[in-house]
Formats: C-alpha cells, sequence, structure tokens
C-alpha cells in the first residue's frame, strides 16, 4: 500500500516522541531504533518485513534488550531496543550489524541520545566509522540521494538482489 507524504511526516514525528518517551524512561539505558531503508511510497511489503524480521534477530543476538517495542505499520516497520551499556560501545555494535549483516546495508540502526527536549542519533563518525554507502555505486549515500542519482526502480532492483528476490523466475 502506498503511503502519502503526510503519512510519512506524520510517522516520523510520532517515532521521535516515541522516542523521546523511551529515553525519558529508561534513563542510563541505551535505546536503539530500527527502521528498513526502503526507497519510495511502499514502506511495507515483503522486502521490508524480511529485513525487519532479520534486524530484530540481529539486535537479539548482539544484545538483551531490557525492554523491546516492535511496530508492523503501513509507514514502515519500528523496533525499539532498550539494552544495557555505553552509549558509543552499542552504537559501535549497532554500526557492525550494519556492515557485517547480509541486510546490514538495508537496515538503519539509530543509538539516540537526549538532547535537551529531543533525541538525536549519534553519528557512525563518533565511533570512527564512514559514512554510509550508496545501495547502487557506492559513493556516499547522502550524496546520492541529495543529487538523486539513481531511480527508484534501480534502487529496488538492488535491494533485490540484497534479498536474493528474483523478479526473472
Amino acid at each position: 500500500m502506498e503511503i502519502t507524504l503526510a503519512q510519512l511526516l506524520e510517522s516520523r514525528d510520532a517515532r521521535q516522541l516515541r522516542q523521546i518517551q523511551l529515553t525519558r524512561r529508561f534513563p542510563g539505558r541505551q535505546l536503539i531504533c530500527l527502521t528498513v531503508v526502503l526507497p519510495g511510497p511502499v514502506k511495507r511489503d515483503a522486502r521490508s518485513l524480511k529485513v525487519a524480521h532479520a534486524g530484530v534477530e540481529a539486535v537479539r543476538h548482539a544484545f538483551t534488550p531490557v525492554y523491546e517495542e516492535l511496530h508492523d505499520l503501513e509507514t514502515g516497520y519500528e523496533g525499539y531496543f532498550i539494552v544495557e551499556g555505553d552509549l558509543l560501545d552499542v552504537k559501535k555494535v549497532c554500526c557492525g550489524i550494519e556492515n557485517d549483516h547480509p541486510f546490514g546495508r538495508l537496515m538503519d540502526l539509530d543509538v539516540l541520545e537526549p538532547s535537551g527536549d529531543s533525541v538525536a542519533p549519534v553519528s557512525r563518525d563518533r565511533v570512527g566509522e564512514p559514512p554510509r554507502r550508496c545501495l547502487v555505486c557506492d559513493r556516499p549515500a547522502r550524496a546520492c540521494m541529495r543529487a538523486r542519482l539513481h531511480s527508484i526502480g534501480e534502487i529496488v532492483q538492488t535491494i533485490d538482489k540484497i534479498i536474493g528476490i528474483d523478479e526473472n523466475p
């Protein structure tokens, strides 16, 4: 099902509010927020669910969450995990999952840090990691996104290859 820009923006606002609530509820512990990297107006399909379920298992394998919430939404899968550990150590482990898991490039594992009345994701560079790479061409992902260098079809085709979906049986 396609979602609208308004739905996407509303879901981002709701996700940020939930992140703030969880960091306040669990002070001194770390919040990991799992979402799936999926371009275009469809945010929930067989691809995203396969990646999301793999992401949940990867987080559970790497940590022993003291609390978790999983939301299968039309606007995209969201997983919230509260874990013990040093902020930057948790971020390093999450970067390791994103870098090393077969579907890791399709997972976004944000580690959130309280910042005033809000939260902010811990950047990869704070733990010595380079920026995420483009799925299609291996340039920095943000540069390709800003310049719109690749079509959604091209990106989805690359995602299908990563996940192992063959459109030509």
